[in-house]
């Protein structure tokens, strides 16, 4: 009998200091460290020491491939409706042809990223013809992210419908399509119907123009990250340009393009502001290759080296 009280007396005991132990913790407001509540804790290496299930997908805006293909053939699908409720056709893509504008960014056929950078830049002033997509020359990532259906369609209007048509589809800047936007992780200058489609399928903070995607936030605080914006920085100082992070040179040349352009055509601009944008371009021939080299050569590397660590693979 008292071996059974002795025993009830210890289970009680234990209870007790379980229920103890859980209110102590809540109340300290201790959780399991994740990429989203903690700071890295570094290894011998000095990489986070993290399950690789918590972190974000290596897509854009932190998506795994499912997730972002279902996002993009959603937003698709309600773009087509959107405009089909405007009374025009458009034939939703699929994402086999967005991704083919997603990747056609600083691209032309025959020449290599590093080529096309030394040509044309960033290929944002230099390739700015303030017209819809669908009448481009080139192959654009605009226009290709469209689809030749609705190229065609587009086509077929006459030039006031053609009109109608673009600010339905993409509001005042028509080079803010749905596949350049997802690419540049920036829907901030989106409208029109590219932008409700866009509403209903994204967060409203991924709409803003400060959005960062999880994953590059969390890589950027890395202290071995830091230490390589410094450099970066300094690369680019030495050269003539004041830019402490790689994203700041593409946000500020679209930003000072607008500025000048309004999203007007080419052949609408004052001669002011001709000048203004022609000296744009100049400078962004020469930032672009200054910012592709020093991004290549110190930043690369070390994103590629925490991405490793944290995934056991170079992400995909």
């Amino acid at each position: 009998m008292k071996k059974t009280q002795n025993l009830r007396s210890i289970l009680v005991v234990l209870v007790v200091l379980v229920v103890i132990l859980g209110i102590i913790a809540a109340y300290a407001g201790l959780t399991l460290p994740t990429p989203w509540n903690s700071p890295a804790s570094p290894t011998s290496t000095g990489s986070p020491t993290m399950n690789n299930d918590k972190f974000p997908g290596t897509e854009e805006f932190g998506l795994t491939k499912r997730q972002l293909v279902e996002k993009i053939e959603a937003v698709e699908a309600l773009l087509a409706k959107c405009m089909s409720a405007n009374g025009f056709e458009y034939i939703a893509v699929d994402y086999k042809t967005v991704r083919r504008g997603m990747k056609a960014d600083k691209s032309l056929p025959g020449l290599s990223e590093k080529e096309y950078i030394a040509k044309h830049g960033f290929g944002i002033s230099t390739m700015f013809t303030g017209k819809p997509p669908q009448l481009a020359d080139a192959t654009t990532p605009a226009k290709i992210g469209l689809g030749e259906q609705n190229v065609r369609i587009f086509n077929s209007l006459s030039p006031a419908d053609q009109a109608a048509y673009t600010r339905t589809l993409l509001g005042e800047n028509p080079d803010a399509t749905f596949a350049v936007g997802i690419e540049i992780e920036n829907f901030s200058w989106t409208g029109g119907c590219t932008r409700e489609a866009i509403e209903q399928m994204f967060t409203p903070e991924e709409l803003q123009f400060t959005y960062t995607n999880p994953l590059d936030a969390y890589i950027g605080n890395d202290p071995r990250m830091l230490t390589a914006y410094e450099k970066f920085a300094d690369c680019m100082r030495k050269a003539g340009f004041n830019y402490k992070h790689p994203d700041e040179v593409e946000l500020d040349l679209r930003e000072r393009l607008f500025s000048i352009t309004a999203g007007q055509p080419i052949e609408k601009l004052s001669p002011e502001s001709l000048a203004a944008l022609k000296a744009l371009q100049a400078e962004e021939r020469l930032v672009s290759v200054v910012a592709f080299d020093c991004e290549e050569d110190i930043v690369d590397p070390v994103e590629a080296r925490i991405e490793r660590e944290l995934y056991g693979r170079p992400p995909k």
